[in-house]
């Protein structure tokens, strides 16, 4: 096992130790397992509490700041975090205007951001929640009951964390939270398989010249495995399966995201790919975003984003944000 850690058992604390001298403005607690945005809770601001199982980052923590996520709760390595992380988390940042969740769908993830909603709630706490579903790949998976929560989520942490910047009540949050997520979509491509720290050894087999055409970020089977295809084979085929489900008719927001070992140079390169399907077919791109934001640890491979965008969409995209993985505008 070649990793650039400790122990396996540590791998998360250390993270988020690493994170913390990184990001002074964000308060860290490491042993509760909670990063909060350092002005929390702002007055009159609906909070905006994310998370899930480490070996994403960025995703969740590194989106935790001004027009974005107010708190992120980590689980351990691919699980979810506990409920009593993401009570903590809401309590952190409610300044009494509410507390939106932003759940991805894994089992794991609902049935404990459920419950972390009733402590919440018999603290005083309002609580929405918005549960992130845009994999089109399969409809049920090894982890979900439908469709799975991916690229998509870091639009609906951007977008949802602008309206709240501005002031938008918990309602009006929710909503826009909810509408990037019915316009979005996702197909991710493994190449190579992951390697979790307590396993050591990767996580499903992928022989040497075969990829797997709709993986899930925890290394969930596909839609089918097949021999190495090009960058333009695998945009031809990734980029039609989220466009004949969603199927746009205004301009979107493309998210060309990798899944934690596959190079930026690569990457650029299929996006240019990414956007010659897309121009085939007629659908002007409004915005592109490029690197690695919703990861899985160290699998080689990509996914592909696509959020139909409408002019308030694209005025929550273009708002400043200020966090450690995303920023601009201010």
């Amino acid at each position: 096992m070649r990793m650039l850690i400790n122990v396996p058992e540590t791998v998360v604390a250390d993270g988020l130790r690493g994170l913390a001298a990184a990001h002074p403005g964000l308060n860290v607690d490491v042993e509760n397992r909670v990063v909060v945005r350092g002005d929390a809770p702002v007055a009159g601001k609906v909070g905006l509490v994310s998370g899930g199982g480490s070996g994403h980052e960025p995703l969740h923590g590194g989106f935790v700041g001004v027009g974005m996520l107010s708190a992120a709760c980590p689980g351990e390595v691919f699980t979810s975090p506990v409920p009593d992380q993401m009570a903590r988390a809401a309590a952190a940042v409610d300044s009494g205007a509410g507390v939106l969740f932003v759940v991805k769908n894994y089992t794991g993830d609902v049935l404990n951001f459920d419950m972390a909603q009733e402590l919440a709630e018999d603290e005083g706490v309002q609580v929405a929640k918005v549960l992130v579903n845009d994999d089109v790949a399969v409809q049920d998976s090894l982890y979900t009951a439908g469709r799975r929560g991916t690229g998509a989520t870091l639009f609906v942490e951007k977008i949802a964390g602008a309206a709240a910047e501005e002031g938008a009540p918990l309602e009006r949050v929710e909503a826009v939270a909810r509408r990037v997520n019915e316009r979005s979509r996702s197909f991710g491509v493994a190449l190579g398989a992951v390697t979790t720290p307590a396993k050591g050894t990767p996580t499903f087999d992928l022989p040497s010249g075969e990829l797997e055409l709709g993986i899930g970020i925890h290394g969930e089977p596909g839609r089918e495995r097949r021999p190495m295809m090009t960058s333009r084979e695998i945009a031809d085929f990734a980029v039609e399966a989220v466009l004949d489900d969603l199927r746009p008719s205004s301009p979107v927001l493309a998210l060309v995201n990798g899944m934690g070992a596959t190079p930026l140079l690569e990457l650029y390169g299929f996006n240019a790919e990414v956007h010659r399907v897309l121009a085939e077919r007629g659908v002007p791109v409004a915005r592109t975003l490029v690197g690695n934001y919703v990861t899985s640890l160290d699998m080689a491979g990509c996914s592909v984003t696509l959020c139909e965008a409408d002019e308030e969409i694209l005025r929550l995209w273009d708002a400043p944000v200020e966090t450690p993985a995303l920023r601009w505008g201010r």
